[in-house]
């Protein structure tokens, strides 16, 4: 790993063990949220698609939610519209977060820009490294947070859900959640018709 990613991830790290929100690992231990979302989201690129990726691809996942409390959902209107604007709003800060943490730890601008790109997942199902980003977050969602989400909601909606996840996912990334995860009839089929 050179300098450059271990410090940009470093530092990705310092920023979001300021969540005031608490989550629990694996061994049940009290993590802030962001940290270990982002540990997760590390480990999953990792598994997906092997250490060989670029240095903006790992810093992109690792800080993707970086920061993410400092703009909560309750700050804009319920419904469709006020959740699009929030998550492009997130998109926007996170970009600009990680590009100066990138900068600080010796990237150039090109991969600085490049950075928000993926963040902003411009190119989906075009772009390589965007679908990446994307595969690991929809694996991410359902390996950790999934069955929470699901037991909040009503099995309509859950459903709808597993469909637009499965409708990011690349080819191979649907076949492998039909592989890797035990999903009622209607989930799988969901993620088939996608």
């Amino acid at each position: 790993m050179s300098d450059e990613l271990s410090a940009a991830l470093a530092a990705i790290d310092v920023a979001n063990a300021g969540d005031p929100n608490p989550d629990r690992d694996a061994d049940g231990r009290e993590v802030p949220e962001a940290l270990l979302y982002g540990q997760r989201m590390s480990a999953e690129l990792s598994r997906l698609f092997g250490d060989e990726v670029s240095d903006v691809l790992k810093i992109a996942a690792r800080g993707q939610h970086i920061e993410r409390w400092k703009i909560p959902r309750a700050g804009y209107p319920e419904g469709r519209t006020g959740y699009l604007t929030w998550r492009r709003d997130q998109g926007r800060a996170h970009a600009e977060r990680l590009a100066g943490i990138m900068a600080a730890a010796g990237y150039d601008a090109d991969a600085c820009a490049r950075v928000g790109v993926l963040l902003r997942k411009e190119g989906l199902k075009r772009d390589a490294e965007v679908q990446m980003l994307e595969d690991t977050i929809c694996m991410v969602f359902l390996k950790h947070y999934f069955a929470a989400f699901a037991e909040k909601h009503p099995f309509p909606k859950v459903v709808d859900i597993v469909a637009k996840t499965a409708r990011k996912l690349s080819e191979g990334g649907r076949n492998r959640v039909l592989m890797e995860f035990d999903l009622p009839e209607d989930l799988a089929n969901a993620v088939r018709t996608a």
